[in-house]
């Protein structure tokens, strides 16, 4: 799995290098665009899930254990969980967004039949892990609803009602840019609340949060070591960021607003890292000063990674239920409701028994990125040399998201 995961990331890396060179400058336009914030915003949503809220403050200690895992002896632990979650790896996001904005449309490999199916079958299984982790992590993080050890059936409750608020907010796409803005405004509030209890008890609460940010400088200092997995765990994340790659791309490339390819690049690596950055440097200092998150600061991150996941699970329902014409339209409300639930809640309990691993699903994509490279070396290269826009149809009219449905 190593060496495939490997073989990904290096296909993935050039991948960029080549879009760049070949298709840097030219204006990339989805089918529903809308204005750069709004982008940013449905990225940073939809690409994270609870892991970014809920990880950190569980896996700093483990970063530090040098005796326990000498690999990480390189970096600080504030650097390395940045690492993890920042900067290069939004790169398979953009990789995947601009081929589904700007080549998918000529190409129309995810057309056939084989790799729709395959294709979906990662959207689903990331869906409902997704809503794995959050009944996984809901213990340490409300120990007042159970024994914090343990989950209780109140966790598979709230699990459910996330499911069920997710799959009726993808009824409509109107919802995406609310849900997407509200949530982004509520994370730089949980950001400020937290601050606040970190910092406001030091005599010098602002040098203190910037000694944090500069540790993340750790990070480009050795970026090329973060590029190959460390160990298992690093490995555990990349293959998880596989799998969400491929269906990020295909949600967010339908609302790419005009950016030039370069600037798409820029503001996919730099935009949602600096929130990251800053949140992290938070939760350090909550992990070094020993300061305790215990009541209110626990159940405000609990709530704000179940919104997390409220969109990433909207986004991602909304996706695989077009692909599959699994629609509004054609089941009606009630039945797309009802067959959603039952599908993502069954697929849940599936990963809680540890039926399914994510590494598999992420193995999955890169198989995926594979074969389209060579369907389109072999079928379709004279036609992806010759792209030099985005697809005619597209234009750049920021009131299409409001007829959408």
């Amino acid at each position: 799995m190593t060496l495939w995961l490997n073989a990904g990331i290096i296909f993935t890396l050039i991948a960029i290098v080549v879009i760049l060179f070949k298709w840097g400058n030219i204006s990339c336009v989805g089918v529903t665009p809308v204005r750069t914030f709004t982008f940013i915003a449905i990225l940073f949503t939809s690409g994270l899930d609870v892991g970014l809220i809920m990880f950190p403050l569980t896996e700093f200690a483990g970063y530090a254990d040098l005796k326990s895992s000498p690999e990480y002896g390189f970096a600080n632990p504030l650097a390395i969980e940045f690492a993890y979650w920042g900067f290069l790896i939004w790169g398979f996001y953009f990789v995947t967004c601009f081929y589904f904005c700007v080549i998918e449309p000529r190409v129309k490999f995810f057309d056939i039949l084989w790799v729709k199916l395959i294709n979906n079958v990662v959207i689903i299984g990331t869906c409902a892990f997704t809503a794995f982790l959050l009944l996984s992590n809901l213990p340490w993080y409300l120990p007042i609803v159970g024994n914090g050890e343990s989950i209780v059936p109140s966790f598979y409750l709230i699990v459910l009602a996330v499911i069920c608020f997710a799959v009726y907010s993808s009824t409509d796409i109107k919802y995406v840019r609310f849900l997407s803005i509200s949530t982004t405004w509520l994370f730089i509030t949980l950001i400020g609340f937290m601050w606040f209890g970190a910092f406001m008890g030091s005599d010098s609460q602002l040098s203190a949060f910037t000694d944090n940010l500069a540790l993340i400088g750790n990070y480009f200092g050795n970026i090329d070591d973060f590029v190959l997995p460390l160990n298992a765990y690093h490995e555990f994340y990349l293959f998880w960021w596989f799998a969400w790659s491929i269906m990020i791309g295909q949600f967010t490339s339908r609302f790419v607003g005009g950016l030039k390819t370069y600037q798409l690049l820029g503001a996919m690596l730099i935009f949602p890292s600096i929130p990251i950055a800053v949140w992290f440097s938070v939760l350090y200092q909550y992990h070094e000063a020993g300061i305790s998150t215990e009541g209110l600061k626990n159940f405000a991150m609990a709530v704000v990674g179940i919104v997390f996941v409220i969109n990433s699970l909207d986004s991602l329902i909304r996706l695989y239920t077009d692909n599959l014409n699994m629609t509004v339209k054609r089941f009606g409300k009630f039945n797309y409701i009802v067959v959603n639930i039952v599908l993502l809640g069954l697929l849940t309990l599936l990963f809680k028994l540890e039926f399914i691993e994510i590494q598999w699903v992420g193995a999955l994509v890169i198989g995926l990125f594979f074969a389209c490279a060579i369907f389109i070396a072999y079928r379709k290269y004279k036609t992806v040399r010759n792209i030099d826009s985005s697809p005619e149809g597209n234009k750049v009219d920021y009131t299409k998201i409001e007829r959408a449905n």
